[in-house]
C-alpha cells in the first residue's frame, strides 16, 4: 500500500458510544484532507454510517471485514473502513462507558498498531495511524489495565523512551510524566524522566523543521521553587537533567515558574516547553489551541497522533462534535508520514 505517492494513514475510530464516529466522518470529508493521503478505518461501519445519515453526508467508502481475505490484499480506494461488527449495538444505545466500548476499541488500535508494525511491503502495511478518543473507563471494564493510547503503543512498538508531546498553532509542550496520579509524582520524578522528553523534545521539533529548538523546562513547584523555599526538585532533579541535555549540544533553559513561562512559549520566545505534569501542560495548550491541538507520541518507531480531547459521552450522536483537533491530528500524522517515506526512499 505504500509504493503510492500519497501515504496511507490508519484512523481508530475510538469509543463507539462517543464522538470519534462523527469526528472521524465529518473529518474525512473535508475535500483537502483526502486528497492529501489514502485511509483506513479500524471501526464499526454501522455506527460511521449512521453518523454520516445524520450530517447528511455520503458514505462513500469501501467496507470490508477485518478478519476476511478480502483484508489481506490490496485495496487502492480512498478511503476504506476496516469493519469489526459485534459490539455497537450495546454502544450506540447507551452512550457511556460500558465494557463493548472498551473491547471495540481496543481491537481498533490493536490491529492499527500491527498494521503499522508490517513492512512496507505489505497489502496492509499503514504509514501513520491517527486515534480517535477511547474511554479509559470503558478499557478498564472490559479487563484491560493500560492507563491509555500512550503506554499501549510504547509497549507494542518496544519503544524504550516515549513522550507526549501536544502540538498547536501557538505553543509545543512535552510531559515530563503522563497519567499518574498527583500526590505519586514527588517519588516518580527522576533525573532521567526529565531529561527523555528535553531530548525527545529537540528530536521532534527537528523532525518539524525547526533546526535549532529553544527549549524551556518548567519547574515543579510554584516560583520553580524559590531557591529551595518551596522544594528542592528543581535544584536536585530538574536542573541537572537540563544541564545533561545541555552537553549534548541542545539548547535547553529553565527551570522557569510555570505561572509566567507559558506566556513566553505563546509569544514566540520558545520552541517547546517541558511541562512536569499532565494538567500543567495541559491546561495552557486547551486554553490556547482548543480545537486546534494535537497529540503526538513522540518516541516510536511509527507515527501516531490524535486529536487533544476525550470521548464527549454527553454529546456522542448529536451532531455537535467539532472535527477540529481531529483534522489536525490527521494532518499531521500525513506530514510527519510523508517526510519519514521521502527519507526512506532511495535517492536516484
Amino acid at each position: 500500500m505504500t509504493d503510492e505517492p500519497r501515504p496511507v494513514i490508519a484512523i481508530t475510530m475510538g469509543d463507539p458510544a462517543g464522538i470519534g464516529p462523527e469526528i472521524v466522518v465529518r473529518a474525512l470529508a473535508d475535500p483537502a484532507l483526502r486528497g492529501r493521503a489514502r485511509y483506513v478505518v479500524y471501526g464499526h461501519n454501522a455506527a460511521l454510517t449512521l453518523e454520516a445519515d445524520r450530517l447528511g453526508l455520503e458514505s462513500d467508502w469501501y467496507r470490508v471485514a477485518h478478519d476476511s481475505d478480502r483484508a489481506t490484499r490490496r485495496i487502492d480506494d480512498d478511503v476504506v473502513v476496516f469493519d469489526f461488527p459485534g459490539f455497537e449495538e450495546h454502544t450506540l444505545v447507551n452512550r457511556g462507558p460500558s465494557k463493548a466500548g472498551g473491547l471495540g476499541s481496543k481491537l481498533f488500535v490493536e490491529t492499527a498498531i500491527a498494521d503499522a508494525l508490517r513492512p512496507a511491503g505489505d497489502p496492509r502495511h499503514v504509514d501513520g495511524v491517527v486515534t480517535a478518543p477511547i474511554s479509559k473507563a470503558s478499557w478498564s471494564m472490559a479487563g484491560f489495565k493500560w492507563p491509555g493510547h500512550t503506554e499501549l503503543f510504547a509497549h507494542r512498538c518496544k519503544a524504550r523512551r516515549v513522550g507526549m508531546m501536544f502540538v498547536s498553532p501557538r505553543l509545543r509542550v512535552i510531559l515530563a510524566t503522563i497519567h499518574i496520579p498527583l500526590l505519586k509524582l514527588r517519588d516518580d520524578l527522576t533525573i532521567g524522566r526529565v531529561h527523555d522528553p528535553i531530548d525527545l523534545g529537540h528530536d521532534a521539533c527537528r523532525e518539524l523543521g525547526i533546526e535549532s529548538p529553544r527549549i524551556a523546562v518548567c519547574g515543579l513547584n510554584p516560583h520553580a521553587g524559590e531557591d529551595g523555599l518551596f522544594g528542592d526538585e528543581e535544584e536536585r532533579l530538574i536542573v541537572p537533567a537540563i544541564e545533561a541535555a545541555r552537553r549534548t549540544g541542545i539548547d535547553a533553559h529553565g527551570p522557569f515558574p510555570a505561572d509566567t513561562l507559558f506566556i513566553r512559549a505563546a509569544a514566540g520566545d520558545w520552541d517547546l516547553v517541558v511541562a512536569m505534569y499532565h494538567d500543567q501542560g495541559l491546561i495552557p495548550v486547551k486554553l490556547l489551541g482548543w480545537d486546534k491541538a494535537v497529540n503526538w507520541t513522540v518516541g516510536l518507531p511509527i507515527v501516531r497522533t490524535s486529536p487533544d480531547h476525550g470521548t464527549a459521552f454527553d454529546i456522542g450522536g448529536k451532531a455537535r462534535a467539532s472535527p477540529g483537533s481531529m483534522i489536525a491530528a490527521t494532518e499531521l500524522a500525513i506530514d510527519l508520514a510523508a517526510r519519514r517515506l521521502a527519507e526512506a526512499t532511495p535517492r536516484g
